[in-house]
């Protein structure tokens, strides 16, 4: 895959959220959702409204370096495939849990796909009726 190809790519800075203070907003401020996979967390942004922003959280408990980085690559793809569908003007930081890694080994993007959109309906960002 070429730098740039790929839903992630087309992103590019503006659609990730990087500075430790967004991240502390976000889990501060915003409102949270869980699933055994997966924690999100939701903040409406105030401003120039926009896209949303995604923030992805990956601990070591996940699994070694190389996990972790394909934990995060499928998270954000499957996010990023759902965007079109979400309010625009929030930043969502994913927390990954542990048993993340084995959602992504065992259901592969399909599994993921699945698993965020069940998390952004019962968060009530996605409506049921469009899956």
């Amino acid at each position: 895959m070429a730098r740039g190809d790929g839903a992630a790519g087309r992103r590019g800075r503006r659609g990730r959220l990087s500075r430790s203070a967004d991240f502390d907003r976000v889990f501060r401020e915003g409102r949270s959702t869980a699933t055994r996979h997966l924690v999100l967390y939701a903040f409406p942004r105030t401003g120039p409204h926009g896209d949303p922003r995604l923030g992805v959280s990956v601990g070591r408990k996940v699994g070694g370096a190389v996990e972790r980085n394909r934990v995060k690559r499928v998270l954000r793809e499957a996010f990023w495939a759902m965007a079109p569908e979400l309010p625009a003007a929030h930043d969502f930081v994913l927390v990954a849990r542990p048993d993340a890694a084995a959602l992504v080994r065992e259901g592969g993007e399909p599994g993921v796909e699945a698993a965020l959109r069940e998390l952004l309906e019962s968060a009530e960002f996605l409506s049921e009726a469009r899956s």
